[in-house]
């Protein structure tokens, strides 16, 4: 199998200055609103593109063989960041000096990360983070205005709880949701934008699933808060954070880009399932794995849902109608010549999205794990496995 990746030029460069911490626009319903639009980039080169000279038709070229890690210098194009430990959030912040995507990331430990390609990375925040069960600093998101007020929210288990923090550079982390309840399993949590100013807040059920099905607590649920932690306007139910409820142990959220379509994966008690989320109680999954591959990140596609896996390497591709119906059984990609066990995936466009590994949390680890890298779907450069 064989598949094409490369760096990709980030879709919005940097505003200059941090501002001040003002509450994020929220809508006034929960339904399809005009995303939140960043100033536009330079059209991307996708991995695998060929520019053609004068007289030349164009074609894909055929992909160049890699050569092995060395130390922490891995000679794959894809590769952003290396000699990470395992990495639990992913997001793009713009661009680097050469053009190529700049992105924050997070490790389980407790630090929040600005990678770049071929630069050490820079430690933006620590995080004190309880990683002693599944727990730790898992999700990360940014604001849907971060290049005016480079805000970004992380997921952490503390001594005593779950929360939810909101980070500028330079300052110290601020808790915005506090008390989610913290358990012997089921601490793992997860963010997302919902792609219209709020952020989407997967929990898990802190080990006891009548929390999860209890409407007062805030474990096992899909939360959407605005920027100061606060009901988002629009939910379901007012002055409610509560969006859906049923989850055990979130693995990642994804939004389509017309957010239009709210995913959520979790590692559920019979079988690993992803649910669409709808207002209310999950019910229902939109698909099932009962050998439990340890589904994590997505990407939601206009038509495919791809989502990493944390036991077995590469992708699960879901392809999916325009009502967001599932028309296939997954086809499986990047098994052999991918990045090894994937964790956190954000969707930069419709053809590409970046992903963390955790291949050492228990794969087979290269001398340059763990990474952050640049995936393209499997149609999206021309080429087939």
């Amino acid at each position: 199998m064989v598949r094409s990746v490369a760096l990709l030029t980030a879709a919005c460069l940097l505003a200059g200055g941090c501002a001040s911490f003002p509450d994020e626009p929220a809508p006034t319903q929960w339904s399809v609103q005009p995303q939140l639009t960043p100033q536009a980039g330079p059209k991307p080169e996708l991995p695998g593109e060929y520019r053609p000279t004068p007289g030349d038709p164009g074609r894909n070229p055929a992909p160049q063989s890699v050569p092995p890690p060395q130390g922490c210098k891995d000679y794959h194009p894809a590769v952003v960041a290396t000699c990470l430990n395992p990495v639990t959030g992913v997001a793009p912040i713009g661009a680097d000096a050469k053009g190529g995507v700049a992105a924050y990331a997070t490790e389980r430990g407790g630090r929040l990360l600005k990678v770049t390609k071929d630069v050490d990375p820079v430690v933006v925040a620590q995080i004190e983070a309880d990683a002693s069960t599944d727990g730790g600093l898992t999700g990360l998101t940014l604001s849907a205005t971060f290049a005016e007020d480079q805000l970004a929210y992380v997921y952490v288990t503390t001594a005593t709880d779950n929360r939810v923090l909101r980070i500028a550079p330079g300052d110290t982390p601020k808790p915005i949701l506090t008390g989610i309840p913290k358990g012997p399993s089921g601490n793992r949590g997860v963010l997302a934008s919902d792609r219209k100013g709020a952020i989407l807040v997967a929990t898990g059920d802190a080990g006891n699933p009548a929390l999860a099905a209890d409407p007062n607590s805030l474990a096992g649920k899909v939360l959407r808060i605005d920027g100061s932690g606060q009901p988002a306007q629009g939910n379901p139910t007012a002055g409610s954070a509560v969006v859906s409820s049923g989850l055990r142990l979130p693995g990642g959220l994804c939004v389509s880009a017309d957010s239009s379509k709210v995913w959520v994966t979790d590692w559920a008690a019979t079988a690993d399932v992803v649910y669409r989320v709808q207002p209310g109680k999950l019910g229902e999954a939109a698909w099932s794995w009962p050998d439990r591959p340890g589904v994590m990140g997505c990407s939601s596609y206009s038509d495919l849902l791809s989502v990493a896996t944390s036991k077995t390497p590469g992708m699960q591709e879901l392809s999916m109608n325009a009502a967001g119906a599932f028309t296939g059984k997954p086809q499986l990609t990047m098994q052999q010549d991918g990045f090894g066990l994937l964790g956190p995936v954000e969707m930069l466009n419709e053809s590409a999205s970046l992903v963390g590994t955790v291949n050492k949390a228990g794969g087979q680890p290269m001398s340059s794990d763990d990474r952050v890298a640049i995936v393209i779907r499997q149609d999206a450069g021309g080429t087939k496995d």
